[in-house]
């Protein structure tokens, strides 16, 4: 039982710190969904052109879009003519990070991480998305625009309405912006705030059973901490904002940073479930590429993260996070409002169709 307590300690001190971050992240998504036209991502993803691929990187990085939302966006993009690449850069980069997960990187990481966290989705999505137009280029036949026909059929979420390219109403700010919220603190919300608290309850897992020393003797080499956390990410269903907190865990426990980083990576854009839909959107030699560039780009970047952090003398993550009480009153209001709007969601009525996890 003093375990069982000392976990749920750990695991609301983690929550605390974490959960203003959270809300403003989800505040931020929700100006975004408010004031970005709905198909603004296919009319600029849709041209034959290498800036497609760039476009969709930078689209992707903040863009609210859980994993559940990105596989039909991703579907309805190249059905109107994206690229393979520009599809795969989309990708991979919405899922990586987001707006909500890049805020609770800077508290529970520090702030270097949450500068290279999204810069490294980037170039991942920029890399991958170059590898697969050029290793796999579009062919515009009919077969092939008769798979894309399917792919509106075959690519179905509970949060696809949101996001089928529909052009946004012409309506004023405050209604626009109640839109925005709604689907934020709504959908958004509902999708991810699961797998959230799933990666805050690993976390205070992680610090009460696995010390400094077990970390150092298992995962102590750089190369080996990497390769584990691929094989532990790669197949995986866990969200950009879940994965923070576990990896933020490690860190305090001694993994080196670019270990996180592939984690932190590899774990939102790659899972068995998502995989055979994204084989069905961009075809299964792409699919190949796709986990191929994930896996180079993220253990390339990972290096490059470590040499980052020893050139520059500073330490990943909040050292004092594992010694001090974070439960502030600010954090409290905000971790009881999470907890509140958990309990909205379930006495308000589910969407139609089948549950989906989301990144």
């Amino acid at each position: 039982m003093v375990l069982f307590e000392r976990i749920l300690l750990e695991s609301w001190n983690i929550l605390c710190l974490s959960a203003p971050y959270m809300l403003f992240g989800f505040f931020v998504a929700g100006l975004l969904k408010a004031f970005i036209p709905d198909d603004l991502i296919a009319r600029h993803l849709g041209k034959e052109n290498r800036s497609s691929i760039v476009k969709a990187a930078l689209f992707g990085v903040p863009i609210p879009l859980c994993s559940c939302g990105v596989l039909p966006a991703a579907a309805g993009i190249r059905k109107q003519g994206a690229t393979k690449g520009a599809t795969t850069a989309f990708l991979i980069a919405t899922p990586e990070t987001g707006v909500d997960s890049i805020s609770v990187t800077w508290v529970l990481l520090d702030p270097l991480m949450a500068m290279l966290r999204p810069l490294s989705a980037f170039i991942t999505a920029l890399v991958t998305g170059q590898m697969v137009r050029i290793f796999d280029p579009v062919c515009r036949t009919k077969d092939s625009a008769g798979t894309e026909e399917n792919m509106s059929v075959t690519v179905s979420s509970c949060c696809s309405e949101d996001n089928q390219g529909e052009e946004k109403r012409q309506t004023g700010f405050l209604a626009r912006l109640q839109e925005g919220m709604a689907f934020s603190f709504g959908d958004l919300f509902k999708d991810i705030s699961g797998w959230f608290f799933i990666g805050v309850g690993i976390a205070g897992m992680i610090t009460v059973f696995i010390s400094p020393a077990l970390v150092e003797r298992w995962l102590g080499n750089p190369i080996i901490a990497m390769f584990v956390m691929l094989v532990v990410g790669i197949p995986l269903y866990v969200c950009a904002t879940a994965s923070t907190p576990i990896a933020a865990a490690l860190v305090l426990k001694g993994l080196n940073p670019g270990a996180a980083l592939v984690f932190l990576l590899a774990g939102p854009a790659t899972n068995a479930a998502a995989l055979s839909v994204i084989s069905k959107i961009i075809g299964k030699r792409s699919t190949v590429i796709y986990l191929l560039g994930i896996i180079v780009s993220s253990v390339v970047l990972g290096f490059a993260v470590d040499a980052i952090y020893s050139l520059t003398n500073l330490t990943a993550g909040w050292q004092a996070i594992a010694h001090e009480d974070h439960r502030t009153l600010l954090g409290m209001i905000s971790a009881l409002i999470l907890f509140g709007l958990v309990l909205f969601q379930k006495g308000t009525k589910k969407s139609a169709g089948a549950p989906c996890g989301c990144h």
